[in-house]
C-alpha cells in the first residue's frame, strides 16, 4: 500500500489534476489500463483489431460518445476503436519505483488517498480477495453469449 500512496502522490504531482485534461480530436494520448483491446467498430462486441498496452502513445482521429478512433504511434497501421475511459491526455511513463501495471492503472482511475485511508480505518480490506477477483477472464464471446441469453441490451 505504501508503494501505491508514493506512486499515487507522484502522479497528481507530476501530472497534475488528470480529469482537468480531456482526450480530443487530433490529439494525442496514452492507454491507461493494462491492456486495451482496439475494436472495428464502437460496439463493445466488435471484433479485436489489436491489443494496446499501458502507455502506449496513441493519435486521437475522431470521438463518437465515449470512443475514441485511434491510431498507434508504435505501430501507425493499427487502427481502430477503444474506449475513452482507457485513455489518458496525460502522457503514462514506465519509471524504476517497483509498483506494478495494475498498481499505475488503479491510480490512474481515481484510487485517491481518501479512499485508501477509508480503507485503512476500517482495517478489514482483504486485498486478497481483489486479487483473485481481477483473475477472473471471461471471453468476449462467453460475455456476449450471457448478454444474448439473457436478452440484454448491448448497446452502442
Amino acid at each position: 500500500m505504501k508503494k501505491l500512496v508514493v506512486l499515487l502522490t507522484f502522479t497528481l504531482l507530476a501530472s497534475g489534476f488528470l480529469s482537468a485534461q480531456q482526450i480530443s480530436k487530433g490529439g494525442t494520448a496514452w492507454v491507461s489500463s493494462k491492456t486495451a483491446a482496439l475494436k472495428s467498430s464502437t460496439w463493445f462486441f466488435a471484433g479485436t483489431k489489436g491489443t494496446l498496452q499501458l502507455g502506449d502513445q496513441v493519435s486521437v482521429l475522431q470521438i463518437n460518445g465515449n470512443w475514441a478512433e485511434v491510431k498507434s504511434a508504435g505501430n501507425t497501421s493499427l487502427t481502430g476503436w477503444i474506449s475513452t475511459s482507457n485513455l489518458s491526455a496525460r502522457r503514462i511513463v514506465a519509471t524504476n519505483v517497483a509498483v506494478t501495471a495494475s498498481e499505475v492503472s488503479m491510480a490512474g482511475k481515481g484510487f485517491s488517498q481518501e479512499v485508501e485511508n477509508s480503507y485503512k480505518t476500517t482495517g478489514n480490506f482483504n486485498y486478497d480477495d481483489v486479487d483473485k477477483t481481477e483473475k477472473n477472464a471471461v471471453s468476449p464471446d462467453e460475455l456476449y453469449k450471457f448478454v444474448a441469453d439473457g436478452r440484454l441490451v448491448t448497446g452502442e
